[in-house]
């Protein structure tokens, strides 16, 4: 088609030259974001990096920061900080630093936009982010000082309309800068805890308990492949189980650097409704059944006390009939059992039960 005289191209050429002007500059920042291995010399220059203090050292913009003791990436408390109006929740720490050295930000995010970055590195400020997520993931970046630079700020923020987020275990390791973070070593993954064992089941429950792993800040409980608890300690249990069912379970160890492979799996399989405990899944060797009676069949009598301990089950049951047609009544007749009363009676079941007994 012929155009007219004096009618201007779309800048089609121009529009494609700035898309992938945009184009090299996200790359360029996705290799800014790439967390370099730390030195042996390298320290965490962050203060309170896991919030295991409150928000102590940190500064939350328009009071839009608190802890939380769930969810958690490691230890007992994480950072959850909520946008608000035209406040993206930022929060920041101002981190002593030595000059020209190479310094690794990072820290584990959850829930809404999350940016993690830092700013004053006398260089160039750099940071990376990640939309919503659900489960807890690794920001890092790096960067290197400026010649004169003592001192960076680190900082987090969401973003504006969005839902809260949460960080935990928030590092700068590098030279210590001779300030008042951490100043340990960089962590490493702790080992799968072993001695994953099942110390009692019900029908609708499980108790696991396992041996301390190095290094481990926390626990996380799988359920038949599934995540479904944590804990800073070695014992867990697991309830809203179903009754005579099999289960498998497994354990995983964690800190500031990530989560171990899982445990051994242990199988547990809850008891039948209504059978109370049960760790071996079997009956007692040794059961008693009786009833009481109105009438004289030549069966021994006796008391519930002089039921033998080998017994562990002891079913009682004793009714008279009534003159009204398909009802009984209970009564405890003592005639045969020197005077034995019906507290008597009570206090004996009462006794067996203290032992152990099911009566």
């Amino acid at each position: 088609m012929d155009r007219a005289p004096g009618t201007p191209r779309p800048p089609r050429r121009r529009l494609a030259a700035w898309s992938a002007a945009v184009t090299l500059a996200l790359a360029t920042a996705g290799l800014a974001a790439t967390a370099a291995p730390a030195s042996a010399a390298d320290v965490n220059n962050v203060v309170n990096a896991g919030f295991e203090s409150g928000l102590s050292g940190w500064t939350c913009s328009a009071g839009s920061g608190t802890t939380v003791s769930s969810p958690v990436h490691s230890g007992t408390s994480a950072l959850k900080a909520t946008p608000a109006g035209q406040d993206n929740a930022q929060c920041t720490q101002t981190v002593a630093v030595k000059p020209n050295s190479s310094y690794t930000l990072s820290s584990w995010v959850q829930g809404g936009y999350t940016y993690l970055g830092v700013t004053g590195t006398g260089t160039t400020d750099v940071s990376t982010w990640t939309p919503d997520t659900t489960s807890w993931k690794q920001l890092s970046t790096s960067f290197t000082t400026g010649a004169n630079t003592t001192s960076v700020t680190v900082y987090t923020h969401g973003w504006y309309g969005q839902a809260a987020y949460y960080a935990d275990d928030v590092s700068l390791y590098g030279p210590d800068g001779g300030g008042t973070g951490g100043g340990t070593t960089p962590p490493t993954v702790p080992a799968a805890p072993t001695g994953l064992a099942v110390s009692a089941t019900t029908s609708s429950s499980a108790s696991l308990t396992w041996s301390t792993s190095s290094g481990a800040t926390g626990y996380n409980v799988y359920e038949n492949g599934a995540k479904v608890s944590s804990t800073t300690g070695t014992s867990a249990t697991l309830t809203g189980l179903s009754a005579a069912t099999s289960y498998s379970f497994q354990v995983t160890a964690t800190n500031a650097a990530g989560e171990s492979q899982k445990s051994a799996a242990v199988t547990a399989t809850t008891a039948s409704t209504g059978t109370g405990g049960n760790t071996g899944g079997s009956l007692p060797k040794h059961a008693v059944t009786g009833y009481w009676q109105n009438f004289n069949n030549g069966a021994k009598v006796q008391k519930i006390s002089d039921v033998p301990a080998a017994y562990d089950i002891i079913a009682v049951a004793f009714a008279d009939a009534s003159t009204t047609p398909g009802a009984v009544t209970f009564t405890l007749d003592s005639a045969d059992l020197g005077g034995y009363t019906a507290d008597q009676f009570k206090a004996d079941i009462k006794a067996k039960q203290a032992a152990g007994k099911k009566v």
